[in-house]
């Protein structure tokens, strides 16, 4: 006869495990410590197996009949329970294996075999573990759009909202190699286009009036601050290179003879070698500065060690204390004077533009380019750097 709810309560236990049987092979096994276990005997291919179903109150008579019932359908439809209830095991101790920070690892891997840049692969462990760091150790799989929603709320509620667009870019594509690695079956961050607001477009502040700029340039000479911040910022408004590619500068990218800078790949914005012609004004703020950095690789160190590059902070902060808001002028301002000024001056923007290291979509013209104009670069470096003492005169 079925059993019932009367029946599995009162159960008492005995000296030896016995069985209480339901019909289709479901029972409940009554141990001597009082446990009530259920079990479903059946036959696949021929041979009799056993399939736990959990224990008893833990699991209900209703809840072990369904049970039952699922299993024989798997039979029915020619599978084994026991098998199959093993491999679902697998799959969630997969699943709960693939967190998302090692798919984030991966994805980040992923950059360093393309050769990105260490600043670029720095930023993205910033954003993937340590922004990101509430769904680390979530399976990736079971990641909802509502747990990143809350996440990139709350990054744009502490006013960063160009983190928070950036972050919900970055998931997206740690979420992407999750799905063609087979690891997860869509990607939750598409439910959230447009829920982020959009951050406001922040132009990089410049000074871009020649007597101003020359008044910039005399506070930069008179600066009276650390040595290798005053000289990377000459540096930057001699050679207009990112501020980035300046601070990082390496003393043996430098070629005194032959007046070039040679940037490689990895340290460039476009991922592409960038030479840069020195003027001879260039080549005395390098000489100026090179025994202060004589025991570092880097051609101006931080303040705080000569092991490590000097920080955009120190640059930007001079600009402060030389009395230009954030508002009037930036270390990366110096690349948008430089092009506003010799652009109204008529310099052919096709050499502005290698100058810059911009780079064309076109590889045929982008290739021309970088041989054509070397000599117009070179001429036009000297120019500018004569045009910055000009500048400078009251």
């Amino acid at each position: 006869m079925p059993l019932t709810q009367f029946d599995l309560k009162n159960a008492k236990p005995a000296d030896k495990p016995y069985k209480m049987s339901d019909g289709g092979g479901l029972h409940v096994v009554v141990q001597p410590n009082g446990s009530k276990l259920w079990r479903l005997k059946y036959r696949f291919l021929g041979t009799e197996r056993l399939l736990s179903f959990g224990a008893y109150p833990l699991f209900s008579l209703a809840e072990a009949r369904a049970k039952r019932d699922d299993a024989k359908k798997l039979l029915a439809a020619g599978v084994d329970p026991s098998v199959k209830k093993k491999l679902d095991r697998l799959a969630a101790e997969t699943s709960a294996r693939n967190t998302f920070a090692l798919i984030a690892e991966e994805f980040i891997e992923t950059h360093e075999a393309r050769g990105s840049a260490e600043v670029t692969r720095a930023k993205l462990r910033w954003l993937l573990l340590d922004i990101a760091a509430p769904l680390a150790q979530r399976p990736i799989a079971e990641i909802t759009p509502a747990e990143i929603l809350d996440l990139l709320k709350r990054v744009e509620r502490s006013g960063r909202r160009e983190t928070a667009r950036r972050l919900r870019s970055r998931l997206s594509a740690v979420f992407r190699l999750a799905i063609v690695t087979l690891r997860a079956t869509n990607d939750p961050t598409t439910a959230l286009a447009g829920a982020i607001t959009p951050p406001r477009v922040q132009h990089r502040a410049a000074i871009t009036d020649e007597k101003k700029f020359g008044g910039l340039l005399r506070a930069i000479d008179g600066f009276e601050g650390w040595p290798t911040v005053k000289s990377a910022l000459l540096f930057t408004a001699l050679t207009c290179a990112r501020p980035g590619e300046v601070r990082g500068a390496r003393r043996t990218e430098i070629d005194f003879t032959k007046a070039v800078w040679r940037i490689p790949a990895e340290r460039t914005k476009m991922r592409r070698p960038h030479e840069v012609p020195l003027s001879t004004q260039a080549i005395d703020v390098l000489r100026d500065i090179w025994s202060f950095s004589e025991h570092s690789e880097f051609v101006f160190p931080s303040i705080v060690s000569n092991k490590k590059q000097l920080s955009e902070n120190a640059m930007n902060g001079a600009i402060r204390r030389l009395g230009f808001g954030p508002d009037e002028m930036t270390s990366h301002g110096f690349r948008s004077t430089a092009s506003t000024i010799l652009n109204e001056r008529g310099v052919r923007p096709d050499v502005i533009e290698a100058m810059l290291g911009h780079q064309s979509e076109n590889t045929v013209r982008r290739a021309y380019n970088r041989a054509a104009y070397w000599p117009e670069r070179v001429a036009l470096m000297q120019q500018w750097a004569d045009m910055l003492d000009e500048f400078r005169k009251p």
